[in-house]
C-alpha cells in the first residue's frame, strides 16, 4: 500500500501472492471500462504505482496502456516495490504499459488516431485537481479521444455541505462540471464506504448494463449495473 503524502491517502495498491488482483475501491471500475470502447490505446492520467493497469492488463492483456505521472521519484519506487517495471514487458498476448513522466493536462498526452479510452485518477493533497472543475479542461481531454471514446473519473468525495433538494451526484463537484460539459452523456455511481466512499463518472451514452455485466467477470459484473445516468433518477 502506498500512502499519499500528509493526508494518509490511499494513493495506489498492489495485491501480492493473491490469484486475484481486486483491490475492493474504484480502482477495480476501472477495468470495466475496456468492454464498452472501441479498440484502441487507453490513457491513464494519473497513473500513481500503477493500480489500475494492473487490473486492467490482468483482465485485458492485449491492452496497449500509455501512464502518464508527473512524480518521477513515485515512479522508480514503483518499479521497485509495485512491480511496475513488469507491466512495461509486453505481455504474452502483446500488451503493455508505456509510462510516461509529465504534466497529464498537457498537450504531449495527445496521441496520433485519439485514444479509445481515457481513465482520470489525478489529485493533489488528497483533493481533485482544481483544474477537473473547468469546463475547458473536460472538453480538452474529450478531444483526445477517437470517435466513441469514453473517458472515465474519479470524481473523489461529496461536499459535507448541506444540499436539500439536490440529487446525490450533484453533491459532487467533478460530476456536476462533467455534465455541464457534456449535457445528458454523464453516468455516475458511487461507491460504497468499505469501498472508498467515492463517486466515479463516465461520458458517453449509458450501456445495456446487462450486456456490459456479461462481458465481466462476476466481481466487476454485479457492480457495473449500479451505474445510472446523471439525468434520471437512481431506483
Amino acid at each position: 500500500m502506498l500512502l499519499l503524502d500528509s493526508t494518509h491517502n490511499i494513493h495506489s495498491v498492489l495485491m501480492k501472492g493473491q490469484q486475484e488482483a481486486w483491490t475492493g475501491s474504484y480502482w477495480d471500475e476501472f477495468a470495466s471500462l475496456p468492454a464498452i470502447i472501441p479498440e484502441g490505446p487507453i490513457a491513464i492520467l494519473g497513473l500513481g504505482g500503477g493500480t489500475a493497469a494492473h487490473l486492467m492488463l490482468t483482465l485485458w492483456p492485449s491492452l496497449q496502456l500509455h501512464g502518464w505521472e508527473i512524480d518521477d521519484i513515485l515512479i522508480d519506487k514503483a518499479r521497485e516495490h509495485f512491480g511496475l517495471s513488469d507491466l512495461e514487458k509486453h505481455t504474452e498476448c502483446g500488451g503493455v504499459l508505456n509510462v510516461h513522466i509529465g504534466d497529464a493536462l498537457s498537450a504531449s498526452t495527445t496521441i496520433s488516431g485519439g485514444y479509445a479510452g481515457i481513465v482520470i485518477d489525478l489529485f493533489s493533497g488528497g483533493e481533485v485537481l482544481p483544474q477537473l472543475q473547468e469546463v475547458e479542461t473536460w472538453l480538452q481531454l474529450y478531444d483526445k479521444l477517437m470517435p466513441n471514446g469514453r473517458l472515465m473519473v474519479n470524481c473523489g468525495g461529496g461536499s459535507t455541505c448541506g444540499h436539500d433538494g439536490l440529487s446525490e451526484w450533484e453533491k459532487n463537484s467533478t460530476l456536476k462540471t462533467l455534465c455541464k460539459a457534456f449535457p445528458g452523456q454523464v453516468n455516475w455511481k458511487k461507491m460504497p464506504k468499505s469501498e472508498g466512499d467515492n463517486y466515479l463518472g463516465f461520458t458517453g451514452p449509458l450501456p445495456d448494463l446487462t450486456v456490459w455485466a456479461a462481458a465481466l467477470p462476476d466481481r466487476l459484473g454485479s457492480s457495473v449495473v449500479q451505474w445510472a445516468s446523471c439525468c434520471l433518477p437512481r431506483n
